[in-house]
């Protein structure tokens, strides 16, 4: 059977099953063909790990509090990289959200079933593992290993919804997946305010009204594999297609999300009994801050009180997933997620008289922001905003280190809703500028007549950079060695002490003191060639593309300077120094200067390098990836010194 021939058999099933029926059911006659490897079309297989031959997926939406989603998969794996397919992991929990049947099939190449399972074999365990989150979502969980390639994998499912804020989306393609045939198929009663909005694709569904219910199907055939550029972001790429509704039921309680307004409200009534500290506390808190003058100044103080007094515990039960503890049980147990301890931050300022806003967001490094016209639940992180008079601050309440007024690529640059007493508003975070995230170091080389040396290093960070360097204190002694080997791309060294000293003001300092057997590269006769640093400032290289088609993202824009000086060996000379060298990049700059002191028998460098917008559009990409080229061949320069005469 050709392929224009199963396409026109499963059109007129589906087809058949949403418009004559209205609903979702058991398709039949599913063709053999997609069973077996040999059905694929060539053209699906460059760049796929795996095919999806045939997909249903049924979405039936009987009102806030009942939405039902049936799926039907058959899957072939092309090899080891497609395994995911394999496997199956689907959420609920035991008093709202079920899971009814399941099925999970596995054939061999020649569309032979090898392998059957029910739902009894599944494991059931908690939605997370870490210690420090607490929740009643559950997941159900099976995986067959994969002997031989190709392979095919047909599941079916069943889950139900009697709470959810959002309807379920439709992630068309993964990354180097192809597509056949898939369907989406939406059900809705008419009138419940339906929306969908394209991410990535233009595919527009067939609709139709019947007693009083809308139905929707799309369809995608023959959809070649996408490869993600390397830092590429899937958000900007992959097909989806997100729905809503204008009603949502969440753990038993009525919602509105017609627009981010009314879902601000929600938000705001959902924390209205929380978010006030018993008078006696807040009397406390009043004496606490008395002496401070400014509100910025009271702020500071509180947020810094916070940040020693509590810590970061995840609670998601029930309606706890979006309501906070009380502002009063925090003060008491010590403890909160991110939206007990916005909450909490909110409570204290409230106490003194500062107006604040919670907020949420979607966190994450470069993660997708939220539709400004398309008004659903995209958010999975609080924090807080202070808006005070002409300095608007934004606090991460999650966060013992962060420094006051500072967010991080974790929630910057990106729409937050803001809840405030007329609802909900989207607004932008504020977006870092290269100062933000500064690493500045000094180094000072001594080196040996056999080629050993001895370093002094000395760095400032700010920032991300920080951020790494206070991480570092939650690994033990070997493990920080070989972080920082990696992170600063440094020559392997026989001795590393690594001190973390002072972190103040928001700027981190460290040392390291290094020891080399061998740090020069060659010695050839009287002569000895280095490279003359300790570390890069930078490490990155990209491969280079005709064309570029999608945006390069960094996680921020950043400000890296070193000042190395290199004291030579007794009876030794410089007898090349490295050229000096100006590189230049629409977006950044890198400049390193070299000058030799005779009298003192001394080689300084003074390195610079400046990224000034963390995302590259895609037109420039080959202009950066030049520059980091270059950047690599001024740093492989060579230091040649030689024994005096």
């Amino acid at each position: 059977m050709t392929h224009i021939n199963i396409k026109s058999l499963l059109c007129t099933i589906v087809l058949a099953l949403a418009f004559a029926n209205g609903s979702y059911a058991q398709e039949e006659n599913i063709p053999k063909a997609l069973y077996t490897a040999a059905g694929i079309p060539d053209s699906l297989k460059t760049d796929a790990n795996s095919v999806v031959r045939y997909k249903m997926k049924n979405i039936t939406v009987d009102g806030p509090g009942d939405i039902s989603v049936k799926e039907h998969s058959i899957v072939t794996i092309l090899n080891e990289k497609g395994n995911d397919e394999a496997q199956e992991v689907l959420g609920y929990s035991k008093k709202y959200n079920s899971i009814g049947s399941f099925e999970m099939r596995i054939y061999n190449a020649a569309g032979e079933m090898i392998k059957k399972y029910r739902k009894s074999d599944m494991y059931d365990r908690s939605a997370v593992s870490s210690g420090s989150i607490i929740t009643d979502e559950r997941l159900m969980v099976i995986g067959h290993t994969i002997a031989t390639y190709p392979s095919t994998v047909e599941v079916t499912y069943e889950t139900n919804y009697r709470s959810s804020i959002n309807i379920d989306s439709w992630d068309i393609q993964d990354t180097e997946q192809s597509i056949q045939d898939s369907y989406c198929y939406l059900s809705i009663k008419t009138g419940s305010g339906f929306r969908y909005l394209n991410k990535n694709t233009a595919v527009k569904p067939k609709a139709s009204t019947d007693n009083k219910t809308d139905t929707y199907l799309w369809h995608v055939s023959n959809l070649k594999a996408i490869k993600l550029e390397s830092g590429a972001k899937s958000w900007r790429v992959l097909p989806r297609i997100y729905f809503a509704a204008n009603k949502f039921e969440f753990y038993g309680l009525d919602g509105d999300f017609s627009t981010w307004q009314t879902f601000g409200k929600w938000i705001q009534g959902l924390n209205a009994d929380v978010c006030t500290l018993t008078p006696q506390r807040a009397e406390e808190i009043k004496k606490m801050t008395a002496g401070i003058k400014t509100d910025k100044e009271k702020v500071k103080f509180l947020y810094e009180y916070m940040q020693q007094s509590m810590r970061y515990v995840s609670v998601q039960l029930g309606i706890g997933g979006m309501k906070p503890f009380t502002a009063d049980f925090v003060d008491q147990k010590k403890y909160g997620d991110c939206k007990a301890l916005s909450n909490y931050m909110y409570a204290l300022l409230k106490a003194v008289d500062i107006p604040a806003n919670y907020a949420v967001i979607n966190a994450g490094a470069n993660a997708e922001p939220a539709e400004p016209g398309f008004a659903r639940n995209s958010f999975n992180h609080a924090i807080l905003c202070v808006p005070l008079k002409g300095d608007t601050t934004w606090l991460e309440c999650t966060s013992n280190t962060n420094a006051f007024g500072k967010l991080s690529p974790f929630t910057e640059n990106r729409r937050a809703l803001l809840v405030t007493e007329d609802g909900g508003k989207l607004v932008n975070t504020p977006k870092s500028v290269a100062e933000d995230n500064q690493f500045n170091s000094e180094v000072q080389v001594i080196l040996s007549a056999d080629g050993g040396a001895k370093a002094q290093v000395k760095i400032l960070s700010t920032g991300e950079y920080r951020d790494d360097y206070i991480g570092l204190a939650t690994l033990k002694a070997d493990e920080q060695k070989e972080y920082l080997i990696r992170m600063l791309n440094m020559k392997q060294p026989s001795m590393l002490d690594y001190k973390p000293l002072i972190d103040k003001d928001g700027i981190k300092e460290v040392s390291l003191d290094i020891e080399y057997d061998k740090f020069c590269d060659v010695m050839a006769g009287n002569k000895q060639f280095y490279r003359p640093r300790v570390f890069d400032l930078w490490g990155t290289t990209l491969p280079a593309l005709d064309k570029r088609t999608t945006d390069y993202y960094f996680n921020q824009p950043m400000m890296k300077n070193c000042v190395t000086t290199i004291i030579l060996p007794a009876g030794f000379e410089v007898e090349t120094l490295p050229a000096n060298q100006s590189l230049k990049f629409t977006y950044g700059n890198y400049d390193i200067k070299y000058v030799y002191d005779a009298a003192k028998n001394q080689v300084t460098s003074t390195t610079k390098f400046n990224l000034t917008n963390h995302v590259i559009p895609a037109a420039k990409y080959n202009e950066m990836q030049q520059y980091m080229d270059n950047i690599a061949k001024a740093q492989n320069k060579k230091l040649i010194i030689r024994r005096k005469a």
